[in-house]
């Protein structure tokens, strides 16, 4: 990227960034972050930052770029509107023109459908488009299907209005374009990263140290806990594993319950600790002392969590499916996600490895992970759209 004597104003709505989202809230945290630092180095644009309230745009940004808005280049706008809501369709659009934007990323699907300047989205997985049915929500049926009829309009619409389409993956790209063909030429995969403490880490440990570590027969889950995470498996598996912990660690959603209740019904509730949300540095010491990290998932639009534990030095069980294949190579332990035994026969063969040489190799290969190169070709596809007016 050159230096631009123009400063372009970009608009980024950051209405689903932070801890509190998951994924997509530390996706665009660190999208923010980074592109704030480029920013400096190349005075490419006017940041202009869409957060819901005071507190989000504080613990995202952190205290030196809030309170040094004009040194960075950026402005805040609060807007307390939800996402997936009526106001965000009908009200959004006033708001973003009275912006003046040259170009608005909008880092999910929920895009206003009646705005329709210069549009960057990312879609992070079109996970509703394949997991759908009663079986996945709980609302009751008229609301959900009045809800799923509104999703898909807005995804189209999306798809559409979008001058990119920004995905975690060539998987994810892949679906798209299963999905929706037209728009396979104006897809850029943009590989997410580890978050700056899992950095400090790599900087920290050696395999031989991690090695010598005593570690404690439990496994590790971090997510949420919707029906298509699958970690029923696991519980399941815990039956025959009588002196192993399941750690489950995530911000409370509504599918706890539903979990808890499995539990229960299995037999294995002193098998199984619920921890809520852990930090990334406690989180960090959780993997260090397990034996790995599960994610048993039927769909994932990236994978974070496995390369975040990797990066900790800990060994990753991760189901069969194409995007772990993509982003995990031959670095995780495989099992069907329909088979018990399959994951009971992965954790066998993890158990009687070397653990050594599985943590240097899980640790050199997280380091390809950054989000510096995410947020880097993130501002290119930024800067094609902007100079081609």
């Amino acid at each position: 990227m050159t230096t631009n004597t123009k400063r372009y104003r970009l608009g980024i709505d950051c209405r689903l960034s932070g801890s509190e989202h998951a994924g997509i809230g530390r996706y665009c945290e660190n999208l923010l972050r980074e592109t704030i630092k480029i920013n400096q180095e190349k005075n490419l644009f006017h940041l202009v930052l869409f957060f819901r309230n005071l507190n989000q745009a504080k613990a995202v940004l952190g205290q030196d770029y809030y309170q040094k808005t004009e040194k960075y280049h950026l402005s805040i706008q609060l807007i307390n509107i939800r996402h997936y809501s009526l106001k965000e369709q009908f009200c959004l659009p006033k708001i973003y023109r009275q912006a003046k934007l040259d170009l608005l990323h909008v880092p999910h699907f929920n895009i206003p459908i009646f705005y329709r300047q210069n549009l960057v989205i990312t879609i992070h997985d079109l996970l509703w488009h394949q997991q759908k049915g009663m079986k996945v929500t709980t609302l009751k049926p008229i609301a959900y299907y009045a809800k799923y009829l509104a999703y898909l309009m807005v995804v189209k619409q999306a798809i559409k209005q979008a001058k990119f389409i920004l995905v975690p993956a060539q998987t994810i790209k892949e679906t798209v374009v299963k999905y929706y063909r037209h728009a396979q030429d104006k897809i850029v995969v943009t590989k997410e990263g580890i978050a700056e403490a899992y950095q400090k880490n790599l900087n920290l440990v050696s395999a031989k140290s991690l090695g010598k570590k005593r570690i404690k027969k439990q496994l590790v889950y971090t997510g949420s806990l919707y029906p298509h995470k699958n970690i029923i498996l696991i519980i399941k598996a815990l039956k025959k594993l009588p002196k192993y912990q399941l750690l489950v660690v995530g911000s409370r959603n509504v599918f706890q319950t539903q979990v808890r209740k499995l539990v229960a019904r299995y037999k294995v509730k002193r098998q199984v600790k619920f921890l809520a949300y852990v930090p990334d540095d406690k989180l960090i010491k959780l993997y260090q002392e397990s034996i790995a990290l599960v994610q048993p998932s039927l769909s994932e639009g990236f994978g974070l969590t496995g390369i975040e534990a990797m990066a900790s030095g800990t060994a990753v069980l991760a189901s069969d499916i194409p995007i772990f294949h993509e982003i995990y190579q031959d670095h995780a332990f495989y099992f069907n996600p329909k088979d018990s035994n399959s994951f009971l026969a992965a954790l066998e063969k993890l158990e009687f490895s070397k653990r050594e040489p599985i943590i240097k190799n899980n640790l050199d290969f997280a380091k390809k992970y950054r989000w510096q190169d995410m947020a880097n070709l993130t501002c290119r596809v930024y800067l094609t759209i902007l100079q081609s007016k």
